[in-house]
């Protein structure tokens, strides 16, 4: 797992720390049950404040991708792995309605529509 930071970038420490590790959940690359590195791990590696890191762990646990226990550490939860799998569909998806020349607009509206009829 390769966590990279930009300093000078607009989106906050947190979020890029964040955005890094949900797409090692979703890619497959982190497993169920897989513990991530220590927040203090993190924060010495990439040379931020532990705060900072643990933010991002709690937006992923908020988000339902990681379990954080005290003395456990943050581990990948099942529902986290689970959406690999969607996001391997969702890029499926994304490569037919390509080739059919669907429009992101309309395959966002043909999605938004399924879901609210569900």
């Amino acid at each position: 797992m390769l966590i990279r930071v930009d300093p000078q970038s607009t989106v906050p420490l947190f979020a890029q720390i964040a955005d890094a590790l949900r797409a090692d959940i979703t890619g497959g690359r982190l497993a169920a049950g897989e513990r991530l590195p220590s927040a203090r791990e993190v924060a010495e590696a990439l040379q931020v404040n532990l705060h900072t890191v643990l933010h991002a762990y709690q937006d992923l646990r908020d988000e339902g991708l990681v379990d954080l226990r005290r003395g456990r550490g943050a581990v990948v939860t099942p529902a986290g792995a689970a959406l690999a799998g969607l996001q391997a569909e969702i890029v499926a998806l994304v490569d037919k309605a390509r080739s059919l020349n669907v429009s992101p607009d309309t395959l966002s509206a043909l999605v938004k529509e399924a879901a609210r009829d569900r």
